[in-house]
C-alpha cells in the first residue's frame, strides 16, 4: 500500500517526460519545414470547428459546476487567505520559471528567480507569504512555450484543451509536461494530492471570475475573444512586453471573421 502512490507518481513523471520528448520531436520537424518568423501567424485556428466543440463542453461544465463553486469559495473565504493560497501555488510552480529563465539565456533573471523561490519557500512559509517581492526579487513569467519561441520554433495551430488547459497552441503543449515534472505536488502521495489539486483548481477559477464575467458581457463571440486574447498575451510574454506591431496586426487578420463582431462597442 505504501508503495502504490510512489509508483503512480513515477508513472506520471515518465508519461510527462515521454509527452515532452514526443511533442518536441514533432515541433522540430515542423520548424524545419517553416522559415517564417514566429510572429507570422497565418491562419491561427485551422482546427476551429473542433476547438469550438471543446470550448462549448468546457464552458458547459464550468457554468454547471466550477464557476458556482468558485463563487461560493470567494464568498466564504477571506481575501488574505485567498492571497496566501494563490501565493502558495504560484511558488510551487515557480521552478518552471527558474528553469526557463536559464534556458532562454536570462542568467540574471534566472539567479533572481532561484533566490525568489528559496526565500519564499523558507521565510515565506512554503510560499504562503510573498517575502521575496518586498526584498526586490520580482516575479517573472516564463514557461517552456516561450522558450521554444525564443529558440525559433513555429507556433503551430491554436488548440483548446478542455478541463486540463483551456487555450493553448501546438508550441505551448510541451509546457504541460515541464510544469508537471517540476511541480513538487507531482511527487506527493495521492491522498494529499487530490484535495490540494482541487483547491488549486477552485482558487484559480476564483481568480478569473472578473475576467470571464467581462468577456461574457462584452463579447458577441466569447470563443473568438478568448482565442485572440490568449494569442495576444502569448506574443506579449514571448517578447517581454514589447511585441512587434506587425504581430498584433496579424493576430486579428482573420478572413473568416469580422473583428467588429467580437466586441460590443
Amino acid at each position: 500500500m505504501n508503495g502504490t502512490p510512489k509508483r503512480i507518481n513515477s508513472m506520471s513523471s515518465r508519461t510527462a517526460a515521454t509527452l515532452l520528448l514526443a511533442v518536441l520531436a514533432i515541433l522540430n520537424g515542423c520548424a524545419s519545414n517553416q522559415t517564417r518568423n514566429t510572429t507570422e501567424l497565418g491562419d491561427p485556428d485551422p482546427l476551429e470547428s473542433t476547438n469550438r466543440a471543446f470550448y462549448t463542453i468546457n464552458e458547459t461544465l464550468d457554468r454547471a459546476l466550477l464557476k458556482p463553486v468558485a463563487q461560493a469559495y470567494v464568498n466564504v473565504t477571506p481575501v488574505p487567505l485567498r492571497i496566501g493560497v494563490t501565493n502558495f501555488f504560484d511558488n510551487l510552480s515557480y521552478l518552471n520559471v527558474v528553469l526557463n529563465s536559464f534556458l532562454q539565456g536570462k542568467l540574471n533573471d534566472g539567479m533572481s528567480d532561484t533566490m525568489r523561490f528559496v526565500v519564499n519557500s523558507s521565510l515565506g512559509i512554503g510560499g504562503l507569504m510573498d517575502i521575496a517581492t518586498d526584498m526586490g526579487l520580482v516575479a517573472h513569467n516564463e514557461d517552456f512555450g516561450q522558450t521554444l519561441a525564443r529558440w525559433g520554433f513555429a507556433r503551430g495551430a491554436y488548440l483548446y484543451i478542455p478541463l486540463v488547459q483551456g487555450p493553448d497552441t501546438f508550441r505551448d503543449l510541451p509546457d504541460l509536461a515541464t510544469k508537471t515534472l517540476l511541480n513538487p505536488l507531482t511527487y506527493v502521495t495521492s491522498l494529499f494530492l487530490l484535495p490540494v489539486t482541487a483547491l488549486n483548481l477552485i482558487n484559480t477559477r476564483a481568480n478569473l471570475l472578473d475576467e470571464t464575467n467581462i468577456r461574457d458581457e462584452a463579447a458577441l463571440d466569447p470563443y473568438a475573444f478568448t482565442r485572440e486574447a490568449y494569442l495576444q498575451q502569448r506574443d506579449f510574454l514571448i517578447h517581454d512586453g514589447n511585441p512587434p506591431v506587425e504581430g498584433y496586426d496579424n493576430i486579428f487578420d482573420d478572413e473568416d471573421s469580422d473583428d467588429s463582431s467580437l466586441i460590443i462597442e
